[in-house]
């Protein structure tokens, strides 16, 4: 069984008891979190399609940890200006580990 789920505005392909990053959710670690927004249900031969979403279809996933994934340098330069900007950036992420579908 598995689900296409849309999680602030990214699309994941989920299954029960799978661990993935998503973008970072303000909610305490240890608590349940409920998506609504379910494209696809795939259960063996039944499959579900939404148009563009599933009625009554949910995914519910349970928050694991919160963190910052590795560094992402941002460099500009400009050639014979002497212009030269070195910047980095960590996004922050929540992992969640899917618990149940729905639909």
């Amino acid at each position: 069984m598995y689900a296409i789920v849309k999680i602030k505005n990214h699309q994941y392909k989920v299954t029960p008891d799978l661990t993935l990053q998503v973008p970072l959710f303000g909610e305490e670690v240890g608590a349940t979190l409920k998506f609504d927004e379910v494209l696809m249900v795939s259960d063996g031969d039944d499959v579900k399609v939404g148009a563009p979403l599933i009625k009554g279809a949910s995914v519910s996933a349970e928050v694991l940890d919160h963190g910052r994934s590795r560094k992402i340098v941002v460099y500009k330069k400009k050639r014979r200006k002497n212009y030269r900007r070195k910047n980095g950036h960590r996004q922050q992420f929540t992992e969640i580990k899917i618990t149940g579908i729905t639909g």
